[in-house]
């Protein structure tokens, strides 16, 4: 129904409107009476076999849904009936902020792709904090946290430091995003020695608490051979718990869409099955050349259940998916489980 009636009619619309609209929808629909068990029947699967342990957390199911579609973490509870086994909920900085001018969030139909220059827009911690106590517990959720636009780069620490103490309570796993490359600074947020300083930081404050979170890495899909063996050094080095690979592309080679297009929608990060092959290769890598040595989430690309076992069999030990449930709907979900129970 989905891929039939509602993806063509969202389609005509303009796409961070749509994604307005349809979380005003599934907040309404969900309030009805019996809609959420019919959403459970058509699209949960509980069954031990799907049961992945992994951080010291057990997740219903591997298949997870990326950072950036609940980004204040106001939907989380219902999106838990559409039979996903962990939520990651935004990227959450300190302070609310606008993001980048629209437009900014532009479909590539041909491609079966994303491009955002979002910017990290969000309501900010406290915000995030106020809707995550409504938590229901139905499934595991993952912090996915950054820093402000204007803080200075002296600050950046600070930023990360504030939103890991802050939201340490109300999230069962944190994610350090500094691969998005819509951000400020990007430079530094990739640099090996900034990186093992911000890490060490966090995890410092984490032995702070009676229970310490897993705490990983979100990586680009455009890192080089030698940049990976960097990252796989540095997780080796820091402790780290995983890495998720991968965050969006800005390398825009053999799209379908024209170069017309593309210059007219200006800079942004890839995402969606232009990426699936790069992310894929990244997990293939640092699994490779580890020896396993770490879990990796593997994301990118991910719009059928053939997409995900690709990735778990080049390394994943979850996958998520964002770009590939906008296109394919919430039954994407289950197909990756049923092929999964069915491998």
């Amino acid at each position: 129904m989905y891929k039939l009636l509602l993806r063509p009619i969202f389609f005509l619309f303009d796409p961070e409107k749509v994604h307005h609209f349809t979380f005003s929808l599934i907040k309404f629909t969900s309030k009805i009476p019996g809609i959420l068990t019919i959403f459970r029947s058509l699209y949960v699967m509980d069954d031990k076999r799907l049961e992945r342990n992994l951080f010291g957390l057990t997740f219903k199911n591997p298949v997870g849904l990326a950072a950036g579609f609940d980004k204040n973490a106001i939907l989380y509870n219902e999106l838990a009936n559409f039979g996903f086994g962990f939520i990651e909920i935004g990227t959450v900085t300190p302070k609310g902020q606008s993001g980048n001018p629209k437009k900014r969030l532009f479909r590539l139909k041909e491609d079966k792709g994303i491009i955002n220059r979002m910017g990290f827009n969000n309501e900010g911690l406290e915000a995030a904090i106020e809707q995550l106590k409504k938590n229901k517990g139905a499934l595991i959720i993952g912090g996915n946290i950054g820093k402000n636009t204007a803080t200075k780069p002296e600050d950046y620490t600070k930023d990360y430091l504030e939103c890991f103490n802050a939201l340490h309570p109300y999230v069962d796993y944190f994610v350090l995003n500094v691969s998005c490359p819509n951000v400020d600074s990007h430079a530094k947020l990739n640099d090996k020695a900034y990186l093992e300083e911000l890490i060490y930081d966090v995890q410092k404050a984490n032995a702070t608490f009676e229970k310490q979170k897993p705490i990983l890495l979100k990586i680009a899909p455009d890192l080089n051979d030698g940049q990976l063996d960097e990252i796989i050094d540095l997780v080796k080095d820091t402790n780290l718990d995983g890495v998720i690979a991968s965050n969006t592309s800005v390398d825009r080679t053999g799209l379908r869409a024209s170069q017309e297009m593309l210059k007219g929608i200006g800079n942004g990060g890839i995402s969606g099955q232009p990426i699936k092959e790069k992310s894929t290769r990244v997990i293939n890598y640092l699994a490779t050349k580890s020896n396993k040595g770490f879990p990796i989430i593997g994301v990118g690309g991910i719009h059928s259940a053939k997409d995900a076992l690709e990735k778990l069999e080049a390394g994943a030990d979850l996958v998520q998916i964002y770009t590939g449930f906008i296109y394919e709907g919430p039954s994407l979900v289950k197909q990756i489980n049923k092929a999964l129970l069915n491998n």
